[in-house]
């Protein structure tokens, strides 16, 4: 399937960040730049990432997801799919990503 990475508009600091489709390291790039522009950006202070439609994951995608983990501002939206679920188990990081419901996601935060 054919990965795409949406980024809405900033609304109150909040920047959401859409993937859809397969992530590994060959895909991986989008993702890359739009978590470092978020990153790198000091008027967002939340990076919402919206992975509802990933349909393939792999290590480098877990590895990305980290690294956005580490800005201290990164929320996933709505549930963990299906192609991290199992390896958010198997690694142990399931504890260590904020999840919050899209229609709670500019209250939570």
């Amino acid at each position: 399937m054919e990965q795409r990475v949406e980024v809405a508009p900033d609304v109150d600091g909040v920047r959401l960040i859409t993937c859809t489709g397969d992530f590994d390291h060959d895909t991986l790039a989008p993702l890359r730049a739009a978590g470092a522009e978020a990153a790198s950006d000091p008027t967002v202070r939340w990076i919402a990432l919206d992975l509802t439609g990933l349909t393939l994951a792999d290590s480098s995608m877990l590895s990305q997801l980290l690294f956005m983990l580490r800005t201290g501002r990164l929320v996933l939206v709505n549930r963990v799919p299906p192609a991290l679920d199992w390896m958010f188990d198997v690694t142990g990081v399931r504890e260590l990503f904020p999840v919050v419901g899209a229609a709670d996601l500019r209250r939570a935060l």
